[in-house]
């Protein structure tokens, strides 16, 4: 989706491991959220307590999810986390991403 409409924004942002990873949520009128960020070049870990859809518009990146191998990313690409899991990021570029967040089923 290139573009949302009749959302709200938070002003404030997200910021992670110093200003290297930000983003703003989005919050859509039924209620479900995403991120909209940036990440700078780095190695990253994180957690997540709900599934995450993490689509990547732009830069290179390798992902790696538990008991899983590493995987790259170039320009743009779709990967998934399951909910309670930890996720390694090695950002090679820029990357522009979007973060769907889903509740369980």
């Amino acid at each position: 989706m290139a573009e949302f409409t009749n959302v709200t924004i938070s002003t404030k942002a997200n910021i992670y491991f110093e200003g290297k990873v930000t983003s703003r949520t989005v919050v859509f009128q039924d209620g479900t959220r995403k991120t909209l960020g940036i990440m700078l070049p780095g190695e990253y870990e994180f957690s997540t307590s709900q599934k995450e859809e993490m689509d990547i518009q732009a830069g290179v990146l390798e992902y790696k999810l538990q008991g899983q191998e590493w995987k790259t990313i170039e320009n743009s690409g779709v990967f998934y986390v399951p909910a309670n899991e930890s996720f390694s990021l090695k950002v090679h570029s820029v990357v522009d991403y979007c973060c769907s967040y889903f509740s369980e089923e």
